[in-house]
């Protein structure tokens, strides 16, 4: 049964069976002490145990994504690896809401010399919609004071327009694997059901061609399907064509903002154009390197073309998402959760985020059709998650232990 148990997640752990988890999904504390949160900066992301704790408990082969900051995702990384864990990628998710957490110097050196600025008019960027939300969250900080002023001093003047701090764009997400047990990916497959990554059913849709996000119209197969993969109708050696698959996944996932938008140019032609991936061939003539592995396609793979929109993109958890009275401040949005958890879980396999929160990849999990165990050490958290859940799947079992 799914659940989700409140206590520290080191502990909790140790109470699971080993080679029991599918796949683990989770936004640790990046250790920055955000917003002054105690949580974020205890130096739990850190400890080798926690990481050492998650690799024993995941079946052999199964992956875990976990979420860091730009600052400090390396620390969490090193953590992983030093575990036990496999370092297979790391993914990138960028946006365009971001906002700078910098320190205006003119203004400091104003204020430490005791001397008044001179409001000069209104900040054209001002949002007040945004100002709203950062008070909700605590956020001041010098950002939505809605005026453009002055330096009062020569040294303010010649420090004017310098700050401390780079606007944040994206948040990383380290792909890790237990290594397997067996000789092979195939066996080990066989053996545990863990091993591979869904590409498939994670392909990213071409503009307005094919929506295969998730292709199961075609018979290709179901995650949700509780006695495993299933095949309706499929065309033998069906073209392995842009229109028809989807183009592959990729390590970036953009929010589909126009800012983010703009970082990705058109050539003159109207596209970008990736290379083609020629079909299996004998002829070590035609193929680089010579003869390519039976794992190439049976028909030639044409690049994609396209701007952003060759990527996945995920727009940020939006206030009515968060769900009413959800005061956490770093919900991840559940379409990117869900994608991730199509990403590297198994048919009817059961998800672990030992860092919950306020219950995203939880929801993510049921809405995907796997269950989920969750750990959470805060009970004010743990509480939205349940409402949020509950919302989900009205028969939801709380289990505090």
């Amino acid at each position: 049964m799914s659940e989700i148990i409140h206590g520290n997640c080191i502990e909790v752990l140790k109470r699971l069976d080993e080679n029991s988890i599918d796949a683990i999904i989770t936004d640790p504390p990046y250790e920055l002490g955000f917003m002054g949160k105690s949580w974020d900066k205890s130096g739990i992301a850190f400890n080798t145990e926690v990481w050492s704790e998650c690799l024993r408990v995941l079946k052999p082969g199964g992956h875990m994504l976990a979420f860091g900051g730009s600052r400090t995702f390396h620390r969490i990384a090193v953590a992983i690896e030093d575990a036990g864990f496999e370092l297979r990628d790391t993914l990138m998710w960028v946006y365009g809401s971001g906002f700078p957490k910098s320190h205006d110097v003119s203004k400091g050196i104003d204020k430490k010399k005791g001397k008044e600025r001179k409001v000069i008019r209104k900040n054209p960027n001002d949002r007040e919609k945004r100002n709203n939300l950062m008070s909700d969250y605590g956020l001041h900080g010098g950002v939505g004071k809605g005026y453009i002023t002055a330096p009062a001093t020569p040294e303010a003047q010649m420090w004017e327009g310098w700050g401390t701090a780079l606007k944040p764009a994206f948040e990383p997400i380290i792909l890790a694997r237990k290594p397997i047990s067996e000789k092979n990916i195939a066996e080990n497959v066989l053996k545990w059901g863990t091993g591979g990554i869904n590409i498939d059913d994670c392909r990213v849709e071409y503009n307005g061609a094919v929506k295969t996000c998730s292709r199961k119209s075609d018979g290709i197969k179901d995650h949700t399907n509780p006695s495993g993969w299933k095949e309706v109708n499929r065309t033998p050696n069906r073209p392995a064509t842009p229109t028809e698959a989807g183009r592959w996944p990729t390590n970036l996932i953009h929010d589909g903002s126009d800012e983010v938008l703009e970082l990705f140019p058109e050539t003159k032609s109207g596209f970008m154009k990736s290379g083609t991936h020629r079909k299996m061939s004998d002829n070590p003539n035609k193929n680089v390197y010579g003869k390519y592995g039976p794992d190439t396609t049976i028909n030639d793979t044409y690049g994609d073309s396209g701007s952003a929109a060759r990527f996945f993109y995920c727009a940020k958890a939006s206030r009515k998402e968060r769900g009413e009275g959800n005061n956490h401040p770093t919900v991840k949005p559940l379409a990117l959760m869900q994608y991730l958890v199509r990403l590297v879980t198994p048919p009817d396999g059961i998800v672990l985020d030992p860092f919950a929160g306020s219950g995203s990849t939880l929801i993510a999990a049921t809405r995907e059709g796997f269950k989920y165990i969750g750990i959470e050490l805060n009970e004010e958290y743990i509480e939205i998650a349940e409402k949020r859940l509950q919302a989900e799947q009205p028969l939801f079992e709380y289990n505090n232990t």
